[in-house]
């Protein structure tokens, strides 16, 4: 027990140096693209320096209900606060949502009325916007497919990188060919790959705030598992859900006629289902199917 609480902590800690770098690293960059964004007079630094600003809150957000999500349970909150965790990745989501709005509002402003930029300054800026937002990516990069939320970081400074290196191809663009469409048109373009690569999260988060069964899950399989082990003869009032983004909970009556099997075989059923379901969290209830006490709870569309 003592080595894997060891490893959480190892895990938590770098969590927290990847959150507290990436918040610096990009405070820094908004503040020098904003400089440079008023002395080239280029409102393309100016809303990406602003939609860098919506980033640092954003992993504020999630750094925030990383921390809480370690927090003991209480009298109040007896799961304790990782489900805070859905509600950033969701929120993480919905801004993306919005910063691409925002992009693509501002682009088709400027496609109808181009304005001309530094190109120069543009472009240097935006290759060091290359730079620091790849760099904090990478620090969100091995753990994106546990943590829905360390996954909603990640796609943010993605996301970031990804409209630096459009800024950067339109500004050279601009500048050999003096194309003034193409920055717009890029902007577009990257708006439509954040929409691609955000919807999962979307989609994921929004699930995991209605407890859904996590999309790694599957319920049939679980159902099979159960029903088959020895002397269960029904099961019912079984539920999946996420507890945060990165553990599931389960709730099962067994119905046994032979009554309770033992203390060891409940144990050894919650090391299984956490071994091969990847469910962390199980609470088992052992029923005989008694007639007269029939258990409420046994429809499956009783909740």
């Amino acid at each position: 027990m003592e080595h894997g609480h060891h490893d959480h902590s190892h895990e938590h800690q770098g969590h927290d140096r990847a959150f507290a770098v990436g918040i610096a690293l990009n405070l820094g960059f908004v503040a020098i693209e904003s400089v440079y964004g008023v002395l080239s007079h280029s409102m393309a630094l100016l809303a990406d320096a602003g939609h860098n600003l919506s980033d640092v809150l954003a992993l504020a957000l999630a750094w925030g209900a990383s921390v809480l999500g370690r927090r003991e349970p209480s009298p109040r909150f007896t799961y304790g606060l990782g489900s805070s965790s859905i509600l950033a990745a969701l929120v993480n989501a919905m801004l993306l949502m919005l910063v691409v709005g925002g992009i693509a509002v501002e682009a088709v402003q400027r496609l109808m009325n181009p304005v001309p930029v530094d190109t120069a300054t543009v472009i240097w800026v935006a290759l060091c916007g290359i730079a620091v937002n790849g760099v904090t990516a990478l620090f969100f990069l091995r753990d994106r497919e546990h943590d829905l939320n360390v996954r909603g970081a990640f796609l943010h400074m993605a996301a970031d990188a990804a409209v630096s290196l459009g800024v950067v191809l339109a500004g050279v663009g601009m500048l050999y060919g003096g194309w003034a469409w193409l920055d717009p048109a890029m902007s577009l373009a990257v708006a439509a790959v954040i929409v691609a690569s955000t919807w999962g999260l979307l989609r994921d988060s929004l699930n995991l705030s209605l407890h859904a069964v996590p999309s790694n899950i599957d319920t049939g399989l679980i159902r099979g598992y159960l029903s088959g082990l020895p002397g269960v003869a029904e099961i019912h009032d079984l539920h999946i859900w996420g507890m945060s983004t990165t553990e599931t909970a389960l709730t099962v009556h067994l119905v046994m006629p032979g009554g309770h099997p033992s203390d060891g075989f409940i144990t050894q059923l919650a090391n299984e289902l956490r071994e091969r379901f990847g469910i962390g969290h199980a609470t088992i209830q052992v029923e005989t199917g008694d007639e007269l006490h029939p258990c409420a709870l046994a429809p499956d569309h009783v909740v």
